[in-house]
């Protein structure tokens, strides 16, 4: 009985710390405007793709100016596997940076950024501040569900499993 418990707690052991996480994270499969680019007007919405259709809770994207301020309008919004959102006239020539947060099909949060350039001044009036906005999004959004405390619950099984498989029975 006792090799029994004690083949049966290993097997358990070598399976919990041999486990692959799981790793359903989304990606980013392409962005319109593509990274880099160098354009002379300004797109009329941008995108950012992913191999797996986001959630729509918590999603948000916006395009920052090289003076700080938002050019995006509206909420984004899923489309397919994509998250789009509107971009009015640009303004400032510079570096203009396409910020996202989505949601994966796992639930776990991804965020990240893509660049551009424009080229040529627009003639487009800035939203708010940047900073304002990104205040806003993160007291909104949450985080998922924390996968430490069942890796320690487990190792606590195991390890009380092996220690009264291997202790000594008592003589009387």
């Amino acid at each position: 009985m006792r090799k029994l418990v004690v083949a049966v707690a290993l097997t358990l052991g070598a399976l919990l710390l041999g486990a692959p996480v799981a790793s359903a994270h989304s990606i980013v499969t392409g962005s319109n405007p593509t990274a880099g680019a160098e354009l002379a007007q300004g797109p009329d919405q941008v995108s950012i793709s992913f191999n797996e259709v986001p959630q729509s809770k918590f999603a948000t994207l916006n395009v920052v100016g090289p003076d700080g301020n938002l050019w995006s309008k509206g909420d984004p919004r899923i489309e397919g596997q994509s998250i789009v959102v509107d971009v009015g006239d640009l303004g400032p020539v510079g570096a203009y940076t396409i910020a996202y947060r989505v949601t994966s099909a796992d639930g776990h949060p991804i965020s990240g950024t893509i660049g551009f350039t424009l080229t040529q001044q627009g003639s487009g009036t800035p939203g708010a501040a940047a900073d304002a906005s990104a205040e806003a999004d993160s007291e909104s959004a949450g985080g998922g569900i924390p996968l430490w405390p069942f890796l320690v619950g487990g190792v606590l099984v195991f390890g009380g499993a092996l220690a009264f498989a291997l202790k000594k029975p008592k003589e009387q």
